[in-house]
């Protein structure tokens, strides 16, 4: 008799006492996570889950485990997916932040790519109504004038490369001051900043070997103080590395 009340006041309390051993450690902590997740934070789908796996059911029912193993499974995989989504949405908005510091950072706005200008009123119109902060570098060309392909080329690369830089390019013909600009002087090089011509440089080409390149055009601004320093790609290869992660 006092066998079986002693054994009945066990499993009362095994009945409300805590899990034990390593599955029951693990439910325990399913349910301490469903306990202690705010409940605004908690996506419905993702609560239901954590409330099932804190629950498993009675023992006694062999198919009712099995079935309950099978689908705690796909649910832990689910579970395990979301939080692979919620950290791919964190570096997304982790680097979202970094661009748009950098953005703040860089003063000034930014281009990355040639402005075609078509009228003289246009490019009187960049270069008084432009940031006093931006400096613009204008290509003076025409068809078919040795050297001129080979510049608008590499103005392509280095607006690319110092996009805080307006360079632009228009025909001579098309500047209302052609005879200024004969092919003589062409391809003819001016900068611009604040409104005020700070360098010019006629038949530029002059300056380069019979073949040049964008590296080339960059070693001669440089030289003459007219370029920032290059922007480091630190955006780019932080991309990188979180991609491979």
């Amino acid at each position: 008799m006092e066998e079986a009340k002693s054994q009945s006041l066990e499993e009362d309390f095994e009945g409300q006492a805590t899990h034990t051993g390593p599955k029951g450690v693990i439910n325990d902590w399913r349910k301490f996570k469903l306990e202690s997740e705010d409940g605004d934070s908690v996506p419905p789908r993702k609560k239901e889950i954590l409330r099932q796996m804190s629950s498993p059911q009675s023992r006694d029912d062999k198919d009712s485990k099995e079935r309950f193993s099978r689908k705690m499974s796909i649910q832990e995989y689910e579970l395990i997916h979301q939080d692979k989504e919620d950290e791919n949405s964190l570096r997304k908005y982790r680097r979202q932040c970094m661009q748009d510091m950098h953005q703040k950072l860089s003063f000034g706005p930014r281009y990355g790519f040639v402005y075609e200008l078509e009228t003289g009123e246009q490019f009187l119109e960049t270069i008084e109504k432009e940031q006093k902060i931006t400096t613009i570098v204008v290509h003076i060309y025409e068809d078919g004038i040795k050297g001129c392909d080979a510049l608008n080329s590499s103005f392509t690369c280095l607006a690319a490369e110092y996009p805080i830089v307006k360079f632009c390019k228009i025909k001579a013909s098309n500047t209302g001051a052609g005879d200024r600009f004969s092919s003589d002087v062409l391809p003819t090089l001016l900068v611009y900043k604040g409104g005020e011509l700070i360098s010019n440089f006629i038949s530029v080409t002059e300056q380069f070997a019979e073949e040049f390149f964008a590296g080339d055009v960059e070693s001669f601004l440089n030289e003459y103080g007219l370029l920032p320093e290059r922007e480091i790609h630190a955006l780019d290869q932080t991309n990188m590395e979180e991609d491979t992660e």
